[in-house]
């Protein structure tokens, strides 16, 4: 058997089916003034530039910046691996990290839909390359909505264009997602400036060779702020102050982590460091919460990008690998092996990674669609619809595509076997990179918890019933459809015992009970969104009418696959809200 080179074939051409004919976003780019010259096919040319970005610069770093890692050198300065740097530079100069840029402040104005796509493409070739432009567009949006005129005259510019980065600056020693523990402080100067004073852990890109200046959004407490989340205000501190001296803040150490060694993820320590308030007093939280969001949707493309490299890979090994005979006509030589992904456990494994990957893209791209809708719409309530919708589909896509990137390069490292071990087969790599995905930016229990308590209950549902709306006119278009009745009552089947669950949920009820459902409820409405995904990716298949019949096949049978083998996963979930579950016990330590 050849070793296979871990390699990557951006999924081009089902990006272009998923713009043209699920989501018709053309239709949606024409009805908003601000997106109106942008058309189906700038929008391929542009993904077609970033392929070649993804696979010719950022694939082959993505090893050998693993093996060597950043470092933190005498001068407390980061160093990022070789290749790193020229990388970044042909990034900012080819115009990328202005693709979804405000063109006030110098960006193309493209939507973030089409820059989701281009995302998940460099995450799938070098996630821990990506983390370092990945937290630019969510600080200039939240300066964007909070900061002062002269910060934003100062500063937008540049992290729009990329010329330097950002860092986002929460998490501290004794507080992990419970940020009202933090305790970094802000004092005020007399010229309006702040003294920034703390330390600061987890920090992706807090230091590092990049960009001439980081620009750190810190989360901190003004002088006699109250206790809890309600005291939390946010300062902006550079690197580089105006005059271009260095400010009083420093790296002193570099995480030593699982995966995605090539990013740098510091320990900061702010000694007296100037900075500026972002927003009003007292209400830092709620500015951060614009780059939190904003970040959560770029974790999940991490997860995406993960499932699709790791797929592709284990895809093209199974159909090499020749291990013993598969039952059912082969059609070779008595006693020749056949290739393992004739096998029916291997092909298990394979389509359903397949038909995962190409739901979630769709719902995905569907978050950066009610983005780009909300933002941009001349109609305000259609405006308001999206940025609901968009809020729901938050927590979901965070937790479920990180989930989906780290078992799903899990399934792809059991299709390689005792190669799947092996560093020199890549796909270890994507298994210990993925992990991560799970626990920053709101670990996926966080996830669960917001969606219960904020998404649904806060507003009592209203923004689940306009989605149930949406799935079930689906479900009533593919029963008008011949041959995809299997669908409709597929997603009719889910669509109903989400009704049954939502009456269960805004009933009366314990609060500690809604929360311990919390993780229940995320994965039915996951496998809901997977339905009304299998659904509309199979009818837009039938009316795309590609030249390659094959491929139209090759769609069908794996949304069909989903459809059949998937979703019944989703029974257990919807009868435990429904039922209800009983009190969960007490831990005790072990005896």
């Amino acid at each position: 058997m050849s070793k296979l080179a871990w390699a990557y074939e951006a999924p081009l051409r089902d990006m272009r089916f998923v713009l043209e004919h699920v989501l018709d976003a053309p239709a949606a780019w024409a009805a908003c003034p601000a997106q109106a010259q942008l058309d189906l096919e700038t929008a391929c040319a542009v993904l077609e530039q970033g392929a070649r970005f993804a696979t010719g610069r950022l694939q082959p770093l993505n090893g050998p910046g693993d093996l060597e890692g950043c470092r933190l050198e005498p001068d407390g300065r980061v160093r990022t691996p070789a290749g790193f740097g020229a990388a970044y530079q042909a990034f900012v100069e080819a115009g990328w990290p202005a693709l979804a840029g405000d063109p006030a402040w110098g960006g193309q104005g493209l939507g973030l839909l089409l820059d989701g796509l281009v995302r998940e493409m460099l995450d799938a070739c070098n996630h821990a390359w990506n983390m370092y432009p990945d937290l630019l567009h969510g600080a200039a949006a939240t300066l964007a909505a909070h900061g002062s005129e002269e910060l934003k005259a100062r500063y937008l510019p540049r992290l729009v264009s990329g010329q330097w980065l950002a860092a986002m600056a929460l998490t501290e020693p004794q507080a992990g997602s419970d940020l009202g523990l933090l305790r970094t402080r802000a004092e005020p100067r007399a010229d309006g400036s702040l003294r920034v004073s703390g330390n600061k852990i987890f920090i992706s890109g807090g230091d590092h060779d990049l960009s001439d200046n980081i620009v750190h959004l810190v989360l901190c407490r003004l002088p006699d702020a109250p206790p809890g989340t309600r005291g939390l205000s946010l300062a902006l501190v550079p690197r580089l102050l105006p005059d271009g001296t260095r400010n009083s803040m420093s790296c002193e150490g570099l995480e030593k982590k699982m995966g995605i060694k090539a990013s740098a993820t510091c320990a900061m320590r702010y000694e007296g460091a100037t900075g500026w308030l972002v927003g009003e007093p007292g209400r830092g939280l709620q500015a951060m919460f614009v780059m939190m969001n904003s970040a959560r949707l770029h974790v999940a493309l991490q997860g995406l990008g993960h499932a699709e490299m790791a797929m592709q890979n284990a895809l093209r090994y199974a159909l090499e690998r020749r291990q013993s005979r598969a039952p059912g006509p082969r059609g070779e030589q008595a006693g020749a092996a056949d290739p393992i992904a004739r096998h029916p456990a291997i092909r298990h494994a394979l389509l359903a990674l397949q038909a995962q990957v190409e739901a979630a893209r769709v719902i995905a791209a569907r978050a950066g669609l009610a983005l780009d809708l909300a933002e941009h719409h001349p109609e305000p309530a259609r405006r308001a619809a999206e940025q609901a919708r968009a809020a729901l589909l938050t927590p979901l896509l965070k937790s479920q595509l990180t989930r989906l990137g780290f078992e799903g390069a899990s399934a792809a490292l059991q299709v390689f076997g005792g190669y799947g071990y092996v560093h020199e087969y890549g796909v270890e790599q994507s298994v210990r990179d993925a992990r991560v995905a799970m626990i920053y930016e709101g670990t996926n229990e966080v996830q669960a918890a917001d969606l219960v308590q904020r998404k649904l209950l806060g507003d009592r549902a209203a923004a689940l019933q306009a989605l149930l709306g949406e799935c079930e006119a689906e479900a009533g278009a593919c029963a008008s459809a011949p041959g995809l009745e299997d669908f409709a009552q597929a997603l009719r089947g889910q669509c109903d015992a989400a009704r049954a669950a939502l009456e269960a949920l805004l009933a009366p009820r314990d609060p500690a009970l809604l929360l311990a459902l919390a993780p229940d409820v995320m994965e039915a409405l996951w496998w809901l969104l997977s339905a009304w995904a299998f659904a509309a990716s199979a009818r837009a298949a039938l009316r795309a009418e590609p030249a390659d019949a094959a491929w139209r096949q090759g769609k069908l049978e794996r949304m069909r696959y989903g459809a059949c083998w998937l979703l019944p996963r989703a029974s257990l979930h919807w009868n435990r809200i429904i039922s209800g579950a009983p009190a969960l016990p007490e831990l005790h330590a072990a005896q």
